[in-house]
């Protein structure tokens, strides 16, 4: 009995210097100040949006919550946004009366946003007009989609290209695509046959959403971009096609909501108007925040998940799915 008492305070004392030593790990894991950006929205329109306040917002990595340091609102003198409005060639040309939507949402940006204008085309944007505070400028610059096919037409290639390509400042930094989403680059798949080895390799119209709409989200969310769409009809067979409309509208809706923006759309209806979307995206422009809190840092620097909350009523927080750590120092 004295045998069996004894291995047993002998096993229990193990227990307790190996939880000794798991808690000291984890107390001496570093950390490292990471910052993104956030947008709050109103569940129900009627109804008063509360300004968000450090307590009121939650990280949460897993099942524990990260110390947030500082909830910041854009506005002021933190208010700086550059955004991009990305225009797809592919567009049928009939999109050009709801263009005018456009030009009056650029014309009523406050003077602390500057906007850039592109056109997709060739896996690539053609930058028509670079960042600037001038609003004729910005306006003169969206014209009619050439409604024209290439051979490289990729919203989300285009968008990486864009990201890459964006030299990192200490501010807002947004994209707004005008696109039916199709990936025409990528439209067949080679998969085994299911018939049978004589049958070798067969060619299938895409079967899910592109791959490269993945690649354009992690990339958007390593460089803390905000990507939202407006879904609009593109020209052709894919355009007429209501497989490839889904996979295009799937494709914008995955990209937005992981990046932590919005997709804008009536289904794979056209739109009468953007009006209405666009006036709902300037009140999510002026209801942004910088959430500045500390993560664990790992071996590598790298993408972490983490789901952003609140309590508040009527607040529902959108934010990117994960958030690049660095390394710490």
């Amino acid at each position: 009995m004295k045998k069996k008492t004894l291995a047993w305070l002998c096993a229990l004392g193990l227990l307790v210097i190996g939880g000794e030593a798991t808690y000291g790990q984890q107390k001496s894991a570093a950390t490292v100040q990471v910052h993104l950006v956030i947008t709050d929205v109103a569940v129900r329109e009627d109804a008063e949006l509360p300004r968000l306040q450090k307590e009121d917002v939650k990280v949460k990595q897993g099942k524990n919550f990260l110390p947030v340091s500082q909830v910041i609102p854009a506005q002021g003198e933190n208010a700086a946004l550059q955004l991009v409005i990305l225009i797809d060639d592919t567009l049928n040309t009939s999109v050009g009366n709801n263009l005018n939507d456009l030009k009056e949402f650029i014309k009523a940006q406050p003077a602390s946003t500057l906007i850039g204008v592109g056109y997709m085309s060739n896996a690539g944007v053609n930058m028509v007009q670079n960042f600037t505070a001038d609003r004729d400028l910005a306006v003169n610059a969206v014209r009619l989609p050439r409604g024209a096919l290439s051979t490289m037409d990729s919203p989300y290639l285009s968008l990486i290209s864009l990201v890459k390509g964006w030299p990192q400042q200490n501010v807002r930094r947004e994209v707004l695509m005008i696109t039916d989403g199709i990936d025409r680059l990528r439209g067949e798949t080679p998969q085994a046959s299911r018939l049978g080895p004589n049958f070798g390799t067969v060619y299938h119209t895409m079967p899910t959403i592109s791959a490269d709409a993945t690649s354009a989200s992690e990339i958007s969310q390593r460089y803390n971009v905000l990507v939202h769409s407006i879904f609009a009809a593109g020209v052709g067979r894919a355009g007429r096609s209501s497989w490839d409309l889904q996979l295009g509208l799937s494709g914008l809706s995955k990209v937005a909501q992981e990046t932590g923006a919005e997709c804008f759309s009536l289904g794979t209806s056209q739109l009468v108007s953007f009006q209405p979307y666009l006036e709902r995206f300037g009140k999510m422009l002026s209801n942004q925040y910088y959430v500045v809190f500390q993560a664990t840092s790992g071996k590598k620097a790298g993408l972490q998940r983490i789901n952003v909350q609140t309590e508040l009523s009527n607040s529902e927080i959108l934010a990117p799915d994960n958030v690049w750590v660095p390394v710490a120092q």
